[in-house]
Protein backbone atom coordinates (compact mmCIF):
# COMPACT_ATOMS: atom_id res chain seq x y z
CA UNK A 1 0.00 0.00 0.00
CA UNK A 2 1.26 3.52 -0.61
CA UNK A 3 -0.05 6.78 1.35
CA UNK A 4 -1.79 9.63 -0.46
CA UNK A 5 -3.25 12.48 1.55
CA UNK A 6 -7.14 13.49 0.61
CA UNK A 7 -7.80 17.61 -0.29
CA UNK A 8 -8.80 17.52 3.81
CA UNK A 9 -5.85 16.47 5.30
CA UNK A 10 -6.39 12.69 5.97
CA UNK A 11 -3.75 9.70 5.22
CA UNK A 12 -5.71 7.31 3.14
CA UNK A 13 -4.09 4.18 1.80
CA UNK A 14 -4.30 3.05 -1.62
CA UNK A 15 -3.16 -1.17 -3.03
CA UNK A 16 -0.59 0.43 -6.21
CA UNK A 17 -1.05 -2.49 -8.07
CA UNK A 18 -5.25 -1.21 -8.48
CA UNK A 19 -4.28 2.22 -9.94
CA UNK A 20 -5.79 2.25 -13.39
CA UNK A 21 -5.14 5.98 -14.28
CA UNK A 22 -3.62 9.42 -12.46
CA UNK A 23 -5.11 12.57 -14.01
CA UNK A 24 -4.72 16.66 -13.02
CA UNK A 25 -7.17 18.68 -13.20
CA UNK A 26 -6.33 20.78 -11.39
CA UNK A 27 -5.77 18.47 -8.36
CA UNK A 28 -4.54 15.00 -8.56
CA UNK A 29 -6.99 12.37 -9.45
CA UNK A 30 -6.38 8.58 -8.98
CA UNK A 31 -8.86 6.19 -10.51
CA UNK A 32 -8.57 2.79 -9.32
CA UNK A 33 -9.41 -0.65 -11.39
CA UNK A 34 -13.01 -0.71 -9.61
CA UNK A 35 -14.19 2.90 -10.89
CA UNK A 36 -13.31 4.66 -7.70
CA UNK A 37 -11.77 7.75 -7.73
CA UNK A 38 -9.53 9.22 -5.11
CA UNK A 39 -8.58 13.12 -4.99
CA UNK A 40 -5.22 13.85 -3.34
CA UNK A 41 -2.25 16.80 -2.60
CA UNK A 42 0.66 14.59 -4.12
CA UNK A 43 2.03 14.97 -7.45
CA UNK A 44 2.06 12.22 -10.31
CA UNK A 45 5.94 12.25 -9.91
CA UNK A 46 5.34 11.57 -6.63
CA UNK A 47 2.97 8.97 -6.39
CA UNK A 48 5.30 7.37 -9.12
CA UNK A 49 8.16 7.63 -6.82
CA UNK A 50 6.02 5.67 -4.07
CA UNK A 51 4.76 3.03 -6.41
CA UNK A 52 8.19 2.51 -7.82
CA UNK A 53 9.74 2.40 -4.27
CA UNK A 54 6.94 0.16 -2.91
CA UNK A 55 7.62 -2.64 -5.59
CA UNK A 56 11.28 -2.07 -4.95
CA UNK A 57 10.48 -2.95 -1.33
CA UNK A 58 8.16 -5.92 -1.95
CA UNK A 59 10.98 -6.91 -5.05
CA UNK A 60 9.35 -6.41 -8.10
CA UNK A 61 11.29 -5.78 -10.89
CA UNK A 62 10.03 -1.98 -12.61
CA UNK A 63 7.79 -2.27 -14.99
Amino acid sequence: MIEVTRLNGKKYWVNPHQIESMEENPDLTITLLSGKKVVVHETPEEIIERIVSYRKKIGMQEL
